[in-house]
């Protein structure tokens, strides 16, 4: 039994719902670190409780967010929520495709359905995001 137990918990990690090679806000939102840039969005599991996606709001280019301020918005048929930045630092870019096709936020979470990247003021502030472990651990993975 327990050896099934770690089995079962290798797979989720491998699975592409909680990829292995982002971080994760305990409020749902991932990131993905390359250099001094850190590309930011809503995980599988965010989207999939959301529903429908039909409208995101991004923050604007140029603006200074810090870790957990509410920064974008997200409208479902079912709820709208509000976005946290897991990072602080200046936003860069924001992809226009998710505002334009909302639904590529429930249909590619973790690719074409990113929403904004910034550029980290506070690189330490990474080692406090969670692990993908820990964070199927969180949503019961």
């Amino acid at each position: 039994m327990r050896l099934g137990g770690f089995v079962v918990r290798i797979r989720n990690l491998m699975s592409p719902k909680v990829p292995p090679d982002l971080k994760y806000a305990k409020s749902h939102e991932w990131v993905r670190v390359e250099g001094d840039l850190a590309t930011v969005g809503i995980t599988d599991h965010a989207q999939h409780e959301l529903t429908d996606v039909v409208f995101v709001e991004l923050p604007a280019v140029g603006r200074n967010i810090k870790a957990g301020e509410a920064c974008a918005v997200v409208e479902s048929v079912k709820t709208a929520s509000d976005i946290y930045s897991p990072v602080s630092g200046e936003v860069v870019k924001a992809n226009q495709a998710v505002v334009d096709q909302p639904a590529l936020v429930n249909s590619d979470p973790y690719g074409t359905g990113w929403f904004f990247q910034v550029k980290l003021s506070q690189p330490k502030e990474l080692s406090g995001l969670l692990s993908a472990a820990d964070y199927s651990a969180q949503i019961g993975e």
